[in-house]
């Protein structure tokens, strides 16, 4: 079947694609909890965070760095969250990496 993600990458499920370059993409979550909500990826494959290695560091330092310049495009000036689930107990529903962008809204604490 494949993952979700990886066909958005391809190009083979449409998506809304907000900023994109040679490592990462960030699209709009189709079900936003947030006036603005983002998801960025890494176009690598890696199934969960936990699975991440010490190699795998400038593939995550990317992902924040794309979350930051989609919280800057976004006009996320008051503040935004970034949100990363790992595995089923803590939410993570699309077995591929990625980094939600949350804002536009005061957002409460603690969440979930």
């Amino acid at each position: 079947m494949g993952c979700l993600f990886c066909k958005i990458i391809a190009r083979e499920i449409p998506s809304q694609i907000i900023l994109e370059d040679e490592h990462t993409l960030a699209f709009r979550d189709v079900r936003p909890v947030a006036p603005t909500h983002a998801l960025v990826i890494p176009k690598k494959h890696v199934v969960a965070i936990s699975d991440t290695t010490d190699e795998d560091a400038l593939m995550l330092g990317q992902l924040v760095s794309a979350a930051r310049r989609v919280a800057k495009q976004e006009n996320l000036t008051s503040g935004f969250r970034l949100v990363i689930n790992d595995g089923p107990d803590a939410g993570q529903s699309v077995f591929h990496v990625h980094l939600h962008v949350l804002g536009g809204r005061a957002l409460s604490w603690p969440p979930g």
